[in-house]
């Protein structure tokens, strides 16, 4: 069984600001706001959630299945 690491940094591709952010652990994350510029980031194309997208670390329930497809319902 492996950990489950719960915080990620999302690094914003429009302005390259960084930020060290909790992950939900029951549900995907659609949108975040970029404190910065405030760009709207979105999952690209085949991630479930902007962690997986723009995050240090793929969101949990990526990192317990092993797969991005179908991971949050």
């Amino acid at each position: 069984m492996s950990v489950i690491i719960l915080d990620s940094i999302l690094t914003c591709p429009q302005c390259g600001q960084a930020k060290a952010e909790r992950m939900p652990t029951d549900a995907c994350q659609w949108y975040y706001e970029c404190e910065a510029c405030h760009a709207i980031l979105r999952p690209k194309p085949g991630d479930c959630c902007v962690f997986c997208s723009y995050g240090s670390v793929p969101c949990p329930p990526v990192q317990g299945h092993g797969k991005r497809d179908d991971c949050c319902g």
